[in-house]
């Protein structure tokens, strides 16, 4: 686990039409990550970016680009996003029917390999592909749409989550996902969160570097 959390503001809740500038601005600001969401409008109710916008954020930023795929069919499209400059190429397990040999073909392009759980899904999923992550993702809304509540129930996963990382030695990271602000930011982190995606918390906020910088604190103030 790294020492304090990495932040990644989700570009879903950016101004899309000043993207580059957003990007530049939380970056800036003290962002580690930068959370790209493809949503295919099969797999979750809403149609969003493809490659070229990865492509075109990876031209203004030096930051690691985390690319979660929301799509039923991740694997015809893994090759493009990774040669649009993808660092994390994250898919859900509930899309894919193979999904060892998809987290293989991820890692032979040389980026890196994340599993997605939606809110419904049970940790025993892992269970097979685990060791082969480098980064699991706990969705804690229902993906399709940003500016959702956090669902508290998804603190015990992440929870349960954290534990066989531990026991397995795993490297890999612990991400969240899903309606996190400043409010509840402490309880993910103490639950055993790695990374932060947020978005409309952090694109919505006064100041980017203090709501960044309160954030990635919040597990130091907090007591559960």
């Amino acid at each position: 686990m790294p020492s304090t959390p990495l932040i990644a503001p989700s570009i879903l809740s950016a101004d899309f039409s000043r993207l580059a500038e957003a990007v530049s601005l939380v970056e800036a600001a003290g962002a580690d990550w930068i959370h790209i969401d493809v949503m295919d409008g099969h797999f979750v109710p809403n149609l969003t970016v493809g490659p070229p916008i990865v492509e075109a954020v990876r031209k203004v930023t030096t930051l690691p680009l985390d690319v979660h795929l929301m799509m039923t069919n991740p694997d015809a499209f893994i090759g493009e996003f990774a040669d649009a400059g993808a660092d994390v190429l994250t898919v859900h397990v509930e899309a894919c029917s193979h999904l060892h040999r998809t987290l293989q073909s991820i890692k032979e392009r040389n980026v890196k390999a994340g599993v997605t759980l939606n809110p419904a899904t049970s940790v025993s999923t892992l269970e097979e592909v685990i060791h082969e992550a480098d980064l699991i993702l706990v969705m804690s809304v229902n993906p399709g749409f940003g500016g959702q509540t956090f669902i508290p129930a998804c603190l015990e996963k992440i929870s349960r989550i954290r534990q066989i990382l531990n026991s397995g030695k795993n490297p890999g990271l612990l991400e969240v996902d899903g309606g996190i602000n400043l409010h509840n930011a402490g309880s993910i982190i103490k639950a055993g969160a790695d990374v932060l995606v947020s978005g409309s918390a952090i694109f919505g906020s006064d100041d980017f570097s203090i709501t960044i910088q309160q954030m990635r604190t919040a597990g130091q103030t907090i007591n559960v």
